[in-house]
């Protein structure tokens, strides 16, 4: 009995790991600390060039 259940088990388990590797999963993809700061930074660099190119385009119209 226990060499049927030690089988089965072992079955059970590499039948779970295949529908893991085939299902993907929602959860985003970790972004570290300096990396979120960079991107905010680069967000913010972005926004002040962007109201700085705004006017000046305004005043060509």
């Amino acid at each position: 009995m226990n060499r049927k259940k030690k089988i089965n088990s072992i079955l059970k388990k590499r039948l779970k790991q295949q529908n893991a590797k085939m299902h993907k999963t929602n959860k985003p993809k970790y972004i570290s600390k300096a990396e979120r700061a960079r991107m905010e930074e680069e967000a913010q660099t972005q926004a002040s060039t962007d109201d700085v190119q705004q006017p000046e385009q305004a005043e060509l119209e």
